[in-house]
């Protein structure tokens, strides 16, 4: 298996005779017909029937086998190659299934290419199978198979050090108590009324103490071992008379490296009727600590403490995949089937007692070490992004920047746009090769400095260059010409404020007054400490996979106010931000609920925007636009719409401040 240079089958098209001989190695193939099967979202599967040139099948010349392809949708194929998941399935087959046997498939062919999110596994038809219901639960003779066959999965892993360390199978989770909070605010507000009031206490009892107890599940004194992370009913195919496998467990893209007993405590909480568990719990544990094999260090009352204290992930998965997939009548029953039934293994084993006291998180800050440039991975989207911006509403005039390096583009954005209520839109919006130095960049008629002089204090922009002057600023959605202009901006960001680090990703926001110059075209303009915020961002950012609402508000009296609200397709909106006062004490949001209002050219004209639990609603009111039009490498559009504002709260406050709304407009 070659993650980069051996050729990838992107779709069942380009299957041919030849290719499938070949994989196979069964002799000559003479033709195959193709069906499509599952629904997958993130991922296609068809079924090929093949038929061999002597017409004859045998064990080692399947009558058919499974491709499996990264989804045909970008959007869909893009998340699933940025979140990992197709590299991880690829790898999981390559790398480690050839030596483990088992409930897994045989692998005929593993390929993906990290650059563009396509990939392929060609493997072996579980068929004839009888796929697990999760509603109805297992027999105990499925649930014996199951956790049988997980215990000789496991076995062989546990403790593996070189697997600890692979990059691919250790990717941090975006999941933490602030974004769970977020989501059982909608679980809660779609179930309330199915949810047991034993099981609520369950529920918030966990989100309370979420980073906690993940923390101390991660601990050096836990042991840790391959996880599947979906080993469910679902994903498990019963072989009927006829298969190769009594069991084939699917859908190893979220196969992680984690506590050992994650997988076992799934299927125990999910699988089986509170009675039957019950009944059978000593011999199920049982079972799969036998199948560990004699080399494995645990005991069965290692593996019973074990489940007991990841009991909670299924209650876990309940509360997340109820929240980020598209709701069906049947996905609701199941939903709070899991719920029911991993809430009751958690009672019955006394799991709570192993939570840490709830606590409220503390804002996280960031270090001074990540006002430096940090290394790529190999994604596609990979970028790192400096950003800052300014508000003289004395003057009328109000500016942002933006360098965005994309390391595996070779490519990097330089943005800098100036405008006002009186103001033509001034904009610099152009792509340049990706510097070797991250803080200079030399182009045609362009000289960009940039730097955190003082870390966490100071930050500086020095930029000269030819933009572009526009008396209609929408033009710059439509990728027209302006007027040519030269541009400066020697500007100084100091803090004012507390920086505020994100827990779902990797960036940090922070307040600042600015003072320098700008000028345009030789009219000079003096800013003198006035509001502004800057930001530095970097990992996976994909401007067309979903929208978003940003803002960045500072009020006259000192309060400064971030927030934003995010809507990835198919997945509820959710929110992260601050409300900070003027002596820093931070409230952290849990919803930014926006009211935008555009006119037919794609501009923004008003937003009334409600921040909790601040209890704050601030009505926007646009100043100034400065948008721009952002084209990925595969032609899709994003209008990035971007403007100073007035703000006024309910309470009577006022302030100034940028807001950005992206919005996706689909391939040109």
């Amino acid at each position: 298996m070659d993650t980069v240079t051996e050729p990838v089958i992107e779709r069942p098209g380009d299957l041919t005779a030849s290719w499938l001989a070949s994989a196979i190695g069964a002799g000559e193939i003479a033709d195959f017909d193709i069906e499509r099967i599952g629904t997958g979202q993130m991922s296609e599967c068809y079924r090929v029937q093949l038929r061999y040139a002597d017409g004859a099948a045998g064990p080692d010349r399947p009558e058919s086998v499974v491709l499996k392809v990264a989804a045909a949708d970008p959007v869909s194929r893009q998340t699933g190659s940025a979140l990992g998941l197709y590299e991880r399935e690829v790898r999981f087959y390559g790398d480690i299934a050839p030596g483990l046997g088992g409930p897994i498939a045989q692998c005929y062919h593993a390929a993906v290419d990290t650059s563009t999110g396509v990939f392929d596994l060609l493997l072996g038809d579980a068929a004839p199978a009888a796929v697990g219901n999760e509603i109805a639960g297992a027999t105990i003779e499925q649930a014996m198979l199951a956790v049988t066959e997980l215990g000789r999965l496991h076995g062989p892993l546990l403790g593996d050090t070189s697997l600890a360390q692979a990059p691919w199978l250790n990717r941090d989770s975006p999941l933490s108590q602030a974004m769970i909070a977020g989501l059982y605010a909608g679980f809660v507000d779609r179930y309330g009324e199915q949810i047991a009031p034993e099981h609520r206490v369950v529920c918030e009892r966990l989100v309370a103490a979420f980073d906690d107890y993940v923390a101390d599940e991660a601990g050096q004194d836990r042991i840790q071992g391959l996880v599947h992370g979906d080993y469910r009913l679902d994903n498990m195919l019963f072989g009927t008379d006829g298969a190769d496998r009594a069991l084939t467990v699917v859908d190893w893209q979220t196969v992680s490296w984690g506590p050992a007993q994650t997988d076992l405590a799934y299927f125990l909480g999910c699988a089986l009727p509170a009675e039957v568990r019950r009944e059978h719990y000593d011999a199920l544990l049982g079972a799969y600590h036998e199948a560990l094999g004699p080399g494995a260090s645990l005991t069965v009352d290692d593996v019973a403490e074990g489940v007991r204290r990841q009991s909670f992930f299924g209650v876990m998965m309940a509360i997340v995949s109820s929240m980020l997939v598209e709701r069906t009548e049947r996905g609701d029953q199941m939903f709070m089937t899991m719920l029911q039934r991993n809430c009751d293994h958690v009672l019955a084993t006394d799991a709570l007692a192993v939570l840490p006291d709830p606590a409220a998180p503390e804002p996280l800050r960031p270090s001074e070490d990540d006002e430096l440039a940090h290394t790529a991975t190999d994604e596609p989207l990979w970028s790192e992004s400096w950003y800052s911006d300014f508000v003289d509403a004395a003057q009328g005039l109000g500016g942002w920047f933006r360098i965005g390096l994309i390391a595996n583009q070779q490519t990097a954005w330089v943005q800098a746009l100036l405008c006002g209520p009186d103001l033509p839109t001034t904009a610099i919006a152009v792509e340049v090769p990706l510097p070797a130095d991250p803080w200079a960049v030399r182009a045609d008629r362009l000289e960009l400095d940039h730097a955190a002089s003082a870390p966490l204090q100071d930050y500086r922009v020095d930029l000269r260059g030819r933009g572009q002057s526009y008396s209609d600023p929408s033009a710059l959605l439509r990728g027209e010409s302006g007027t040519p202009v030269e541009l400066a901006m020697n500007l100084v960001w100091a803090t004012d404020g507390t920086p505020y680090k994100y827990r779902v990703t990797t960036r940090y926001e922070i307040p600042c007054t600015v003072s320098g110059t700008v000028s345009v075209d030789g009219q000079s303009y003096r800013v003198d400490s006035v509001a502004g915020q800057r930001d530095h961002s970097w990992g996976v950012r994909d401007w067309w996979g979903m929208d978003w609402v940003w803002s960045a508000l500072h009020l006259d009296e000192g309060t400064h106010v971030h927030g934003v609200n995010i809507r990835i397709p198919g997945v509820p909106a959710f929110s992260v931000g601050y409300v900070q006062d003027a002596a820093g004490s931070m409230i952290e949001l849990s919803a930014v609920n926006s009211r935008e209002d555009f006119d037919t050219n794609g501009l923004p004209l008003s937003d009334t925007l409600n921040l909790e639990p601040a209890e704050l609603t601030a009505n926007i009111e646009v100043r100034g636009n400065a948008p721009v039009r952002l084209t990925s490498a595969e032609g899709r559009v994003s209008e990035f719409a971007r403007a100073w504002v007035g703000v006024t709260t309910t309470d009577g406050r006022t302030g100034v401040g940028w807001m950005e709304w992206n919005r996706n407009m689909g391939q040109t």
